[in-house]
């Protein structure tokens, strides 16, 4: 039987490697996975009743994860995040905390780093 309280978490990256190795990561160590191919994908998607946390990329194509989160944050939704990129700056970084970005995390992603941050948004 599935515990209602566990986490799902849901990555959002045009990179289908990226997604299928961050799904079996996640899984392995016990969370829900749902993964989305674009920002607009997710967006078309029903809002998971279990509790959530977003592993969203930041650069991908039409709508970047700055993007989304803004999108998401006009919605009203106000979950723990963590923003993907291949790309850190301290501008990226500060723009991305002043919108509720828990964690801007960089690619390749450090697995330790990962576990950590969506172990804490299960808490």
């Amino acid at each position: 039987m599935q515990d209602r309280h566990r986490l799902t978490v849901a990555v959002v990256d045009d990179d289908e490697a990226v997604r299928d190795s961050l799904r079996f990561l996640l899984e392995t160590a016990g969370f829900d996975v749902d993964t989305f191919a674009s920002a607009c994908q997710f967006l078309a998607a029903p809002v998971p009743r279990s509790p959530m946390c977003l592993l969203i990329d930041q650069h991908m194509p039409r709508v970047t994860g700055l993007d989304l989160l803004r999108q998401l944050k006009e919605r009203g939704l106000d979950v723990p995040v963590a923003l993907m990129t291949g790309s850190p700056s301290a501008d990226l970084t500060q723009r991305a905390q002043e919108i509720g970005v828990a964690a801007v995390l960089e690619k390749p992603l450090a697995e330790e780093q990962l576990l950590r941050f969506v172990g804490r948004a299960s808490a």
